[in-house]
């Protein structure tokens, strides 16, 4: 009870008073105050503890095995917050149940040019122009191995791989040896549990180059010589049409996939109704709101068609306990967020978890895997 009223006063707080003043700033220098506030909080133990008055715990009813990995809850933090793989302990206490770090290129990169966030308040959409800003994998695999590998027993750490944003690495050989190198790199280090693979990224020099299946067989394949003994995730477009999608699962299928993260930004701005006015001169993809229904019909049908085939993260505009329990039903065995948490607080893994046993409870399920996939059959 305790927890329910902490994160309902958090909520309050931050919809009335912190979010507008947050909002007020420009979204770039928001988000480099919040990394360098997180950064500081999680160093100091005193501090490093009050944000855990966020989570919710409930291991009956959501935790899971998947691929012999423990999640104790199925809400992750997507790639793009923590690029640089420095927060975990503070991703860890506010109440995520797993994390997605990077993504992470081979080689480093300062980020494009010029802003990488636009805010689209009313839509509860971020336009994202990063353009992959890496450490490189040298420097962050040094600092995630030196991490205590206990810190990740009950927070499963999945890195994202990404090729670089570099004129250097457009040609195909070049971009695979990339991908190879990094995903070999961190697959050596126990405190990493899974792999993803960034194949659609569209703010990028040479842009998405593997969202074709010639290419993505021809990645894949390579990847697969690497023998990796993390479950490898592939993470999707989210703009394709859908035979156009279901060819790239009919690659993956085909290979040492163990799954599939749905999905990236969404390229086609005009695609979707806007409750803001974005302008032309706006660079970058939407996040957030505008790619929820999106990507749950693409959960769905990829869990209609393939069954358990394919482990299923939902990434994609959830806000709320609903919103993650509609991708689960839909077949999402994880969902992932990062969006949500910029437009409704830091509490809100802990109030998803909360919902999600509620939601549970309300439909006659033991366990969160009991849902996955019971609405998969719906048009």
């Amino acid at each position: 009870m305790m927890g329910y009223l902490i994160r309902q006063c958090t909520h309050w707080l931050y919809k009335h008073v912190v979010k507008p003043l947050l909002f007020r700033q420009k979204p770039d220098a928001v988000h480099r105050k919040m990394v360098k506030l997180t950064k500081l909080v999680q160093n100091i133990l005193l501090l490093r503890e009050l944000p855990r008055l966020w989570a919710y715990e409930n291991t009956a009813a959501l935790s899971q095995t998947i691929h012999g990995i423990t999640f104790t809850n199925p809400t992750g933090l997507s790639a793009g917050f923590d690029k640089e793989v420095s927060m975990p302990r503070m991703i860890h206490a506010v109440g995520f149940g797993w994390m997605t770090g990077g993504s992470v290129t081979w080689g480093q990169y300062k980020g494009n040019d010029g802003a990488w966030y636009y805010r689209l308040p009313k839509s509860k959409s971020l336009v994202v122009n990063a353009g992959l800003p890496s450490e490189g994998t040298e420097v962050v695999a040094k600092r995630v191995g030196a991490y205590k590998k206990s810190l990740f027993d009950n927070f499963p750490l999945s890195i994202s791989a990404a090729k670089t944003n570099s004129k250097d690495t457009v040609s195909e050989a070049t971009a695979i040896d990339d991908y190879c190198a990094s995903l070999e790199k961190f697959n050596r280090l126990e405190q990493v549990k899974l792999l993803e693979i960034n194949i659609s990224c569209p703010n990028t020099f040479g842009g998405e180059p593997f969202t074709t299946p010639k290419r993505l067989e021809r990645l894949l394949s390579s990847v697969d010589e690497l023998s990796l003994t993390k479950p490898v995730f592939v993470k999707m477009p989210i703009n394709l049409p859908i035979d156009e999608f279901d060819k790239l699962l009919e690659v993956c299928d085909t290979h040492a996939i163990a799954g599939v993260a749905i999905g990236n930004l969404f390229k086609d701005r005009r695609a979707v109704p806007l409750t803001d006015v974005l302008p032309d001169n706006v660079k970058g993809n939407l996040s957030g709101a505008p790619t929820r229904d999106i990507t749950t019909e693409l959960v769905r049908h990829t869990f209609r068609r393939w069954g358990k085939r394919f482990i299923i993260i939902g990434i994609g505009g959830i806000m709320s306990a609903e919103d993650a329990y509609e991708k689960i039903q839909a077949g999402a065995s994880l969902i992932a967020l990062i969006t949500g948490m910029i437009f409704e607080g830091p509490q809100l893994a802990g109030e998803i978890n909360h919902g999600l046993v509620r939601l549970l409870k309300k439909d006659g399920f033991a366990n969160i895997s009991d849902a996955i996939g019971v609405k998969s059959h719906l048009e």
